[in-house]
């Protein structure tokens, strides 16, 4: 553990985590955090620790029959008073019911769980599966942890780049590490790239080098960076402009470069209240479906499904109206603050709240046929208007 970099809040000497470890006493836990932060270390160190049976799978290629098997080596091993470690990378990818299959033997303490995630596991992973494990939140890494780490592969000759020699420059390492924006893993794919592409061994890493060999590894996309949010306002931007292709383009920018296709989704779904809302209702519908069939299928399968949605958002017809009149209707909420609900408008339970005229000269709608003439705004903002009176 003391080779372990960044995370000294959670894994550091005192730590509950760190102590679980080394007492080999580890409860259910979750790890999350941002790519390359250090979830699968972690998990390997415990595997080096424990005399537990340590057992791995994805869950981006693992499903049930996968999940089963490795139960049923649990059970066994339970007869035999040795205890199974699950680590499941991504576990997120899961869906519910691959996860309620999981949750018994968490429950019964057969498998102690090791999830990792980089989406909010609060709404990622099933909610009775969650109560039963610790969440451990991992940080981004710093700029200098990520130089630490590419220092350590190119000195380490068994693990790492140590046996090459490599020629790079305290400042060329600087700045890899800048491009790389706190993920170890892209750090050291590029790393290696960046030498294993290069003419010679002996040929110093440039910065020249590193960029090139960061674009071609990564299509120069930082999920968490500024081309990041760039990348996804090019994505919206197109769409509000209804240009079908640019959508298209941008979109196979982010996919191709490994985005989590339920943030694209998401991105989508606000898209079609912000920017067409009753200019096409179903727009909202067809956004929700693709996160839903997102999250049903994953990647790559689902590439052609964003797709479809997101050149159906750049055809439909555009309103902004909704996101307009919300606008004005919280600038009110923020200039009045909580003004009182009139009382025809209040609910009145208690013989009390009816004295003192709650529910009184409320008219019900439906015996007006719904005509009735009724102020349903306070008085302050009595024949306010937000929206359009076209809606």
């Amino acid at each position: 553990m003391e080779k372990f970099l960044g995370q000294e809040e959670i894994i550091g000497q005192g730590t509950l985590l760190r102590r679980a470890i080394e007492a080999d006493r580890l409860p259910s836990i979750i790890f999350w955090g941002p790519p390359g932060s250090g979830k699968t270390t972690l998990a390997f160190i415990i595997a080096q620790k424990t005399k537990s049976d340590f057992k791995r799978i994805s869950a981006v290629n693992s499903g049930l029959k996968d999940l089963r098997e490795i139960l049923k080596i649990a059970e066994q091993n339970k007869k035999k008073n040795k205890q199974t470690i699950l680590f499941i990378d991504e576990i997120h990818r899961w869906n519910k019911s691959q996860q309620d299959a999981l949750l018994p033997y968490v429950e019964k303490g057969t498998v102690i769980l090791i999830g990792a995630t980089t989406e909010n596991p609060s709404f990622e992973v099933v909610g009775a599966l969650l109560s039963r494990c610790r969440v451990f939140i991992l940080k981004q890494l710093t700029e200098d942890q990520i130089i630490k780490i590419v220092k350590t592969a190119l000195a380490d000759k068994e693990k790492g780049l140590g046996g090459l020699k490599v020629k790079i420059r305290e400042e060329v390492i600087r700045i890899l590490a800048q491009l790389s924006n706190g993920d170890a893993r892209a750090a050291l794919n590029t790393l290696e790239y960046a030498v294993f592409s290069s003419s010679s061994f002996k040929t110093p890493i440039t910065p020249e080098i590193i960029k090139e060999a960061f674009q071609k590894s990564h299509l120069f996309y930082d999920k968490d960076g500024e081309e990041h949010y760039n990348i996804i306002s090019a994505l919206h931007k197109s769409m509000r402009g209804s240009d079908a292709d640019a959508s298209l383009y941008w979109l196979a920018r982010m996919i191709e470069a490994g985005e989590d296709p339920l943030y694209i989704a998401r991105r989508l779904i606000r898209f079609a209240a912000e920017d067409i809302g009753l200019a096409n209702s179903r727009a909202l519908e067809q956004a929700v479906a693709a996160y839903q069939a997102c999250h049903f299928i994953g990647l790559p399968e689902c590439n052609v499904i964003l797709a479809q949605a997101a050149v159906y958002m750049a055809k439909c017809k555009k309103s902004n109206d909704l996101y307009v009149a919300y606008e004005k209707a919280t600038e009110d909420v923020k200039r009045y603050g909580n003004l009182p609900v009139p009382l025809h408008l209040c609910n009145a339970p208690t013989k009390l709240m009816k004295e003192i005229g709650y529910g009184k000269g409320y008219k019900y709608s439906p015996n007006h046929d719904y005509k009735e003439k009724q102020e349903y705004l306070p008085k302050e903002l009595k024949n306010k208007k937000y929206l359009k009176q076209s809606l």
